[in-house]
């Protein structure tokens, strides 16, 4: 069974929750908390191996309640209903969170994940990637990346160029590092839309502020800044050029 507690400042929201986990022989509920300083309390009393946390708390956030918890000892999935609100941030920092109205389904999907419970100490890492990509709008993101050994944190600006091996990705960096994770490439496409990435051809994801020549030809290439020459497929050519030259 899993310890857990609900922070969220509207009760119906909380009911949801309590319904949703009734569904499940998982789930031991010890408390459920409307406040950041009772939530504080209450996790520090209970000591719970889950907490579902509603982003604005009042007149706080549940980021308040993680600044203030100090060791962060629990799993943690955030709830909000900002559709808008901070989810790239959660998308980059690979966190679990549930967009209010909870669909069944959605948290379906979440009661898998916790088969696999991590580490609290990746948790923490994962929490700071979070707050990071929060705390500076304009500021180039960082990543959580799941590998074979763990995880590695990324700096978005540090990715040369990513490509597909089959369900794999390989993610090269300015360092000369070579990262592989179990996620495609079509989530790293989905992930990166919004920070200057461009995918060139089926298998590979490009930085577009490291493509330093385009050559002409069917579809054409392109030469990175570590001299590696990718092809552009003929289809993705023109879309490419014109976002390139946007950027020049």
């Amino acid at each position: 069974m899993i310890k857990t507690i609900i922070i969220d400042d509207e009760q119906h929201c909380i009911d949801v929750v309590l319904k949703l986990c009734s569904k499940y022989d998982v789930f031991d509920i010890i408390g459920t908390f409307n406040t950041v300083e009772d939530g504080i309390k209450g996790t520090k009393k209970l000591q719970p191996d889950l907490v579902f946390l509603d982003i604005k708390i009042k007149n706080k956030t549940g980021f308040d309640f993680l600044k203030e918890i100090g060791q962060i000892n629990f799993n943690v999935i955030f709830t909000t209903a900002f559709e808008t609100y901070a989810v790239e941030a959660f998308r980059f920092s690979a966190l679990d969170y549930l967009l209010k109205p909870i669909d069944k389904d959605d948290f379906h999907e979440t009661v898998l994940k916790l088969k696999n419970v991590i580490e609290t100490s990746i948790l923490k890492n994962k929490i700071d990637v979070l707050l990071h990509n929060l705390k500076v709008e304009n500021a180039l993101k960082r990543i959580s990346v799941a590998t074979s050994d763990g995880y590695v944190f990324i700096e978005v600006s540090h990715i040369l160029y990513c490509q597909a091996d089959i369900n794999y990705t390989h993610i090269y960096t300015t360092d000369g590092e070579k990262i592989t994770t179990s996620k495609t490439l079509k989530i790293f496409e989905k992930l990166l839309l919004n920070n200057h990435f461009f995918r060139v051809h089926n298998s590979y994801l490009v930085n577009l502020f490291y493509v330093k020549k385009y050559t002409k030809g069917k579809g054409g290439y392109v030469t990175m800044k570590d001299k590696t020459n990718i092809d552009v497929s003929i289809r993705r050519k023109e879309e490419f050029i014109k976002k390139f030259i946007q950027l020049s």
